[in-house]
């Protein structure tokens, strides 16, 4: 049995081939009662329409290709989500790669972006090499580019970011309001602009707040499970521990906590453990994880439309940088500070 066609499509709405091409490929350039009626035909017929030809016509691929840094990482899954549900339903088909997979180099990353036919790129990655941002500076307009959730100092790209400052700044208040003074922070990456952004909130609030600041207890770490249980060490072997530690991650939270409950040191009781991401695992980790939540649905689907628009024609904005806010979780890692 043959597939409808447009031809039996036009037939069923008493309209012209050329009237449903143009409903189905600029609806606004036809009025709304033309609109229903052609869709009402499609729908009678089960016309279905063929996206590749449509795309070979308008000399796009029909794909959007997103960069995410380490697709093992728990905390990519929504944003990801996000992504995928506001391209349901277009013409575009979501490509995912990891930026920094094991087997991956800088080099092999630039060669694939220069390769791509992607219609549009959502880069969750702000450690891209200096070679691939020239790359994506110069390609920028040709394939829609838009940085989520981390993102490069000085770009000209869109951005769409959590408000990654306000929310360390809110754990440090947190933390004073429960009576504690000395107070660490675990860092990411030394090279991660979420690192340098973050410090800077608490280091902010340090300051503020009129708190000590122990060069000891700003401890470098990399966002990891490992991270976390490393810079427990480093604290459990502190002549002066702190009684709250602020971690900047999820993952560096359950492996500090890990990491001291292994020494006999508990959480709440003896030190306080807030977090930064609120992934899924928080709510359920022991203790409840107290954490800073990114709204990563929304992150994820800002930075869908963002490119979406642009693929529609609408460049009404070149440099565009959305701030998403954070929400203070409260949960059981963190306590009261009980004088001594």
């Amino acid at each position: 049995m043959a597939l409808p066609s447009i031809r039996d499509v036009a037939q069923a709405a008493g309209v012209s081939t050329a009237t449903v091409s143009r409903t189905l490929s600029s609806p606004e350039q036809v009025s709304e009662e033309t609109r229903q009626i052609v869709m009402t035909a499609v729908h009678l017929t089960g016309y279905r329409v063929n996206r590749a030809a449509r795309n070979l016509r308008k000399r796009q691929s029909g794909e959007v290709l997103v960069l995410v840094p380490n697709l093992s990482n728990p905390f990519f899954s929504q944003i990801l989500g996000g992504i995928e549900e506001t391209f349901s339903g277009t013409d575009y088909n979501v490509l995912i790669a990891d930026s920094r997979g094991k087997d991956q180099n800088e080099d092999l990353l630039a060669e694939h972006l220069a390769n791509t036919r992607a219609d549009g790129i959502i880069i969750l990655d702000g450690c891209v090499s200096t070679q691939v941002k020239k790359w994506l500076d110069k390609n920028a307009q040709r394939h829609h580019t838009v940085f989520a959730c981390e993102w490069q100092d000085g770009t000209t790209l869109p951005v769409v970011q959590s408000n990654n400052r306000a929310g360390a700044a809110m754990a440090i208040r947190y933390l004073h309001q429960l009576g504690h003074r000395q107070i660490a922070h675990i860092t990411g990456p030394i090279d991660n602009v979420l690192t340098r952004v973050r410090r800077e909130g608490a280091l902010e609030e340090y300051e503020r707040l009129q708190l000590p600041i122990n060069p000891a207890w700003i401890i470098r770490g990399d966002f990891s499970l490992a991270a976390g249980h490393q810079a427990a060490q480093q604290i459990i072997a502190m002549s002066e521990r702190p009684s709250a530690v602020f971690c900047a991650s999820d993952q560096m939270a359950f492996g500090l906590i890990s990491g001291l409950y292994a020494a006999g040191i508990r959480v709440p009781q003896d030190i306080s453990v807030m977090g930064f991401d609120d992934i899924e695992l928080s709510e359920f980790y022991i203790p409840r994880l107290t954490t800073i939540r990114q709204n990563r649905p929304i992150l994820g689907a800002t930075a869908a439309q963002l490119v979406l628009d642009r693929l529609n024609g609408d460049r009404s904005e070149t440099a565009v940088n959305r701030i998403i806010e954070v929400e203070l979780m409260v949960r059981d890692s963190c306590a009261v500070l009980q004088s001594t």
